[in-house]
């Protein structure tokens, strides 16, 4: 029996991970591929799910919410590829949440029961080019979280160097010299909205290449291995998640002026949101210090998500509360 291929897409938060995801979905879609995706949230709620769920019914989706899929969501995993598997698909994409060890999740697909049924094609680490040189300073707070970050880069097969229309020539060079010096093995590619050419990584499926000397490259550390789990985990505790009702309509600058209030602590913010004045719900997408607003048929519930490091969740309700009260009043 064939072994099934398995592509982990890895990359801090708002790196462009599920842009990409749904373009690897689109072009399986085109090539008669049934793919099956694991999809990994820190928080409870699933956002990146919705896009991926309203973007494409038909797709087999997993999902672990509210956790990090190499620390407490890490013993269901296992479970979750099972459910996979079941469906029997081509090809399984697993899509990690910002904070994640790519060596963790790989490692699980190692374990006996899947030996002989899965094999790992890539690890795919997305980074944002307009931050990726700024991690040292943005994560102060967490240096292990510098580490993570380094950890995707140096473990990547192939790296996609996102958003590079917001940085100039100089910084691309910059960010191409560091990431050379990190991992000198892997391909980098340098894009806009993940669009990068799918058909050298798809094509790997029907050649059945898996990854070489998977333990080797992991476990070069393997002497520090404990420790850095430990590190991990330590570090994770910190990252801290809140969901925020939206229950009327809101004012585009309200958001962004909350956002602003707290952007020492916040890394990462999203969700679908009704705007005042334009009788539409927009996916709203918040990273570092920039905001993006996009229109969308989304037709559930309201909410906010935000992400970021020793997150005062009190403070955030209260403060988040006093927003909606100046808000109008719903009209039917």
């Amino acid at each position: 029996m064939a072994k099934i291929p398995v592509f982990v897409l890895s990359g801090f938060l708002g790196s462009g991970k599920t842009t990409l995801l749904l373009r690897l979905l689109e072009e399986c879609s085109r090539r008669h591929l049934k793919p099956a995706v694991l999809m990994n949230e820190l928080g409870s709620t699933d956002t990146d799910g919705a896009i991926i769920s309203n973007d494409r019914k038909e797709q087999v989706v997993e999902k672990l919410l509210d956790g990090c899929i190499c620390c407490n969501k890490k013993g269901e995993v296992v479970a979750s590829i099972e459910k996979l598997l079941l469906q029997k698909p081509d090809v399984i994409f697993i899509e990690l949440t910002g904070v994640a060890n790519p060596e963790e999740v790989a490692d699980s697909l190692t374990e006996p029961q899947f030996i002989d049924r899965l094999s790992l094609q890539q690890v795919i680490t997305l980074l944002d080019a307009e931050n990726v040189l700024d991690y040292n300073s943005i994560f102060e707070a967490d240096r292990n979280l510098v580490e993570t970050v380094k950890r995707q880069t140096e473990v990547a097969d192939l790296l996609v160097i996102n958003k590079i229309d917001l940085v100039d020539s100089t910084r691309i060079t910059k960010i191409n010299k560091i990431l050379r010096k990190q991992n000198n093995k892997a391909e980098i590619c340098f894009t806009n909205y993940s669009e990068i050419d799918l058909d050298p990584v798809l094509k790997s499926i029907q050649q059945k290449r898996p990854r070489q000397e998977i333990r080797v490259t992991f476990n070069k550390k393997s002497q520090e291995g404990k420790q850095e789990k430990h590190e991990h985990k330590k570090s994770y505790s910190r990252i801290q998640t809140i969901s925020l009702p939206i229950p009327q309509p809101i004012r585009e600058k309200e958001i962004e002026k909350f956002l602003k209030k707290y952007k020492s602590s916040i890394l990462r913010a999203k969700g679908y949101i009704p705007l005042a004045g334009k009788n539409q719900t927009y996916l709203m997408q918040h990273v570092v210090k920039r905001t993006s607003w996009e229109p969308t048929t989304y037709t559930g519930q309201h909410y906010l998500v935000v992400i970021g490091i020793d997150l005062n969740k009190e403070e955030l309700t209260t403060q988040w509360k006093k927003v909606m009260q100046c808000q109008a009043p719903l009209v039917n």
